[in-house]
């Protein structure tokens, strides 16, 4: 059973990000502010879940959330600043982009570059601790999945719709035989 919140008397922002692993594509981070009473079954860390599931609590979540932004940091970004300072940059822009000033943040991971002004709890696995970072986990996701996919018509080959950018060893074989294209991380060992 997930937890609702961190700290009951603090506006908590629940953050996690995705594709930190992939060849190609942004990573993307998303914030949330759950209410203190929110409640679903169904909740969990987004990879537990189907991509069915993810899809009807993505709506739930943006219907009953406070709060919730998504940012994401281009794969030109990632191979300029390294794939970890991006990862935290997303999560800064999601943040810039909360209407509520959340006083305190639940980060999922064990490092996290502070944000200015607010103190933050980075928890190891915390997509399947708390509530907002599950929330924030599926946020991401279901963001970054529907635009791989749409990378996808225009990039068959690699296969995106399937794979969202990770190294399979079809992803792998496509680069091979196409080379890689301009939504590729060139930093990162491709073949």
């Amino acid at each position: 059973m997930l937890k609702p919140f961190y700290n009951d008397t603090l506006i908590e922002a629940g953050l996690d990000e995705v594709g930190r692993g992939c060849l190609a594509g942004p990573v993307v981070a998303a914030a949330v502010i759950l209410p203190k009473d929110f409640e679903h079954e169904l909740l969990n860390d987004s990879k537990q879940l189907s991509k069915a599931q993810r899809n009807i609590l993505r709506q739930e979540i943006i219907d009953a959330a406070l709060d919730w932004a998504i940012a994401e940091v281009s794969n030109q970004e990632i191979d300029q600043i390294n794939i970890l300072k991006a990862s935290f940059l997303a999560m800064h822009r999601a943040i810039d982009q909360l209407t509520y000033r959340p006083e305190h943040l639940l980060v999922d991971g064990n490092r996290f570059t502070p944000y200015p002004f607010i103190p933050h709890t980075c928890i190891v696995k915390g997509d399947t601790l708390f509530m907002s970072i599950a929330a924030a986990s599926i946020l991401a996701k279901t963001h970054r999945d529907d635009l791989m996919e749409q990378l996808s018509l225009e990039y068959p080959h690699y296969q995106w719709a399937q794979n969202v950018g990770y190294p399979t060893p079809a992803h792998r074989r496509a680069i091979q035989e196409h080379g890689s294209c301009c939504h590729h991380r060139l930093s990162f060992k491709l073949i």
